[in-house]
């Protein structure tokens, strides 16, 4: 299976969230952890778990 990593600009655009949005709900359990590519600073997300992330925001949009 191949990953794609998308780097927060990417993130910040397929989600419509702020850096700080981002990183807020990852504290709080609410989006997907980003991984460490290698370095200290340098983070990436798995897009197939941001793409889970908005299908599940999209269904709960729907519900209410």
């Amino acid at each position: 299976m191949q990953h794609q990593i998308l780097r927060l600009p990417e993130v910040k655009k397929l989600t419509g969230l702020s850096r700080s949005t981002i990183y807020a709900r990852i504290s709080e359990g609410e989006f997907p952890k980003q991984i460490t590519l290698g370095g200290t600073r340098a983070v990436g997300w798995l897009k197939a778990d941001v793409e889970s992330w908005i299908d599940v925001q999209i269904e709960k949009s729907r519900r209410a």
